[in-house]
């Protein structure tokens, strides 16, 4: 019998009455894992070795998860997908998933990323591309593609992620699962490889919310080693979804769905927005208010290029220390500037040496004004925005990007300028550090697509069980792409 496509409480359920023991989900796991891989090249390290743990009152309890590779685990190869890292053994674990496994979660394999986490698509990490379960000739999205695929293929319940601009929440859409990132600082982000730190958020990938709720009750709090982090004790996410949502108010952004703003609209867009609205329609039957508002064009358009300013500026100063002197295989050279030159181009894929450039470029001090510091000045300009909007609405709902998963190749010839705003928006919800979760939205041409809900910091268990309420509508709860929806 098949266990790995159930719920965390329907397992909890089945380990508690002896009907299946911890160590026989580990070897489900494990043997989906390598069947997985074979498919889709979603994993840089397989724990064969790994073992179930005793099973408590802790809903968590031995119960398999995987871990995004850009997570530090003492003794276990964390590579952040990158060939700078490809030997690098830790002597410390993250304290997320520290967290989980003292609560007795088990994780069973280490999941590819986009190289430390910079790229959308899957296709960077130093193993190879991530395929899409659903269909193997599209990308998950990335950079948490190995994440998303595993868990839409029933390889456990859930995956741990990290967020810097869409990182979860898109491939969460491309494979038709749940992605939730929460407020920045929930969680802690000490042992998570840096990228942005002004963005980066740890998060999680599921099959519901009430899972993804499950998971961060277990992962988040207060820790001295990160700063950024805060007392969320107050906060009970699980038992806060009730699904009463009567009055609740959200809104939607005309200028991203209005099929009217797309001139040159493909076919699968058009079918996107319009699945959009028929979920809007849903959403009105719960007794939730939904209204339209209007953003700035302007601002809209800004996102993107703010994002790729700001966040490339935080890498280039994070993974400073790549230097293959203090971490990764050191390169001959006569003199150390050749060694750190030959380490840095030979290791490091093209597209992070261009976002290297980027972050250098921005950040000299003739360009400082002109680049970085506008930046920074319209991301508060987006997030004011956004604010006000949180004054009278209790979420924003928004499609998940342009459509269903993209192609692995040819992606370039397919992409259209105007709809690098739909493409983007989800960045927002890291400009201001909102808890932000996309749920399954059904399917465009047979493939899923998603929709996203964002609040207000520290309104996670709103924002939450709105989500739930709606996921309830939408009937797409526990989907996984080899049976669909449960």
């Amino acid at each position: 019998m098949c266990y790995m496509d159930k719920s965390i409480e329907e397992l909890h359920e089945l380990l508690k009455s002896g009907k299946v023991t911890s160590q026989e989900l580990v070897d489900e796991s494990l043997k989906k894992s390598h069947e997985v891989q074979e498919k889709c090249n979603a994993f840089v390290t397989i724990l064969d070795d790994a073992k179930g743990c005793e099973v408590t009152d802790e809903l968590l309890s031995g119960i398999p998860f995987g871990v995004k590779d850009n997570f530090s685990t003492k003794g276990i190869l964390s590579t952040g997908s990158s060939n700078t890292l490809k030997d690098y053994i830790p002597f410390f674990t993250a304290t997320a998933v520290e967290n989980l496994t003292n609560k007795g979660a088990v994780f069973t394999n280490k999941t590819v990323l986009d190289e430390f986490g910079m790229g959308g698509t899957g296709t960077t990490g130093h193993t190879g591309e991530v395929r899409n379960p659903w269909n193997t000739s599209l990308m998950c999205a990335g950079s948490s593609a190995g994440s998303a695929c595993a868990v839409a293929s029933g390889v456990y319940p859930y995956a741990l992620g990290s967020d810097t601009g869409d990182s979860i929440r898109k491939p969460a859409a491309y494979c038709g699962v749940v992605g939730y990132k929460p407020t920045y600082g929930m969680i802690s982000r000490y042992g998570l490889f840096a990228f942005a730190s002004s963005l980066d958020t740890v998060g999680v990938l599921t099959r519901s919310v009430k899972d993804a709720a499950i998971v961060v009750d277990g992962m988040k709090g207060q820790d001295d080693q990160d700063m950024t982090s805060w007392d969320s004790s107050h906060i009970h996410l699980r038992d806060s979804l009730d699904g009463k949502v009567k009055a609740k108010k959200l809104c939607y952004v005309e200028e991203l769905v209005d099929i009217k703003n797309y001139p040159n609209a493909s076919e699968e867009l058009k079918k996107h927005l319009e699945n959009f609205e028929a979920t809007i329609d849903k959403v009105k039957s719960l007794g939730i208010e939904v209204e339209r508002v209007s953003i700035d064009k302007k601002l809209l358009d800004a996102v993107a290029s703010v994002y790729v300013v700001l966040s490339c500026a935080e890498a280039t100063s994070n993974l400073s220390n790549m230097t293959g002197i203090i971490f990764g295989p050191k390169e001959e050279a006569d003199n150390y500037i050749d060694m750190i030159k030959n380490f840095r181009t030979k290791n490091f894929s093209p597209l992070i040496k261009r976002r290297f450039v980027i972050g250098s470029y921005v950040l000299q001090k003739e360009n400082k004004d002109r680049y970085f510091f506008n930046a920074q000045r319209a991301r508060r300009l987006i997030v004011d925005e956004w604010n006000k909007l949180f004054q009278k609405y209790d979420a924003v709902i928004l499609p998940v990007g342009s459509g269903p998963a993209k192609p692995l190749k040819g992606i370039e010839e397919i992409l259209d300028e105007n709809t690098v705003a739909l493409e983007e928006h989800l960045q927002i919800g890291n400009f201001g550090g909102f808890p932000s979760i996309t749920i399954p939205n059904g399917f465009v041409d047979g493939l899923p697509v998603g929709v996203n809900i964002t609040g207000k910091c520290y309104d996670d268990a709103n924002v939450l069980n709105i989500a739930y309420a709606i996921e309830g509508i939408l009937g797409f709860r526990g989907q996984t792409s080899k049976g669909g929806q449960r």
